[in-house]
């Protein structure tokens, strides 16, 4: 991105050791659930038009090999009625702004929806931002 602004983390990348916080408001590092195979952060915000399309069809695609986890940038309440609404399958964990939003922030994110696809040594082998 010009000028010394670092942008997204792109393919290649090693994915930061961040946590990101489920419902319940316990600590989820990445690195714990990259135990269980790879995994594709998807990165969204429930006012975000493309991420109300995007993120039902991803929960379409969890299960097996690939862990989709969606990663709400808003509160569990805002979450859960978009879940409701728009039919998300899948449990979001989430990057709290109360918190900073440290994975977003991690992760170089300046728009929404930014997935990432991380695979068990931290790489990142797939990005897709906004």
């Amino acid at each position: 991105m010009g000028r010394g602004t670092p942008g997204p983390l792109e393919s290649g990348a090693t994915a930061p050791a961040v946590s990101l916080v489920d419902a319940a408001g316990v600590r989820r590092p990445l690195d714990g659930l990259l135990a269980a195979g790879p995994v594709l952060l998807a990165f969204f915000k429930v006012s975000c038009p493309i991420c109300q399309l995007t993120l039902p069809f991803l929960g379409r695609l969890a299960g097996g090999r690939l862990q989709v986890v969606p990663v709400s940038q808003d509160s569990p309440a805002a979450t859960r009625r978009f879940a409701q609404e728009f039919g998300l399958t899948i449990a979001a964990l989430y990057d709290r702004e109360e918190d900073g939003y440290p994975a977003s922030n991690a992760f170089g994110i300046t728009s929404v929806p930014s997935l990432f696809l991380v695979e068990p040594d931290r790489r990142i082998t797939w990005d897709m931002v906004g």
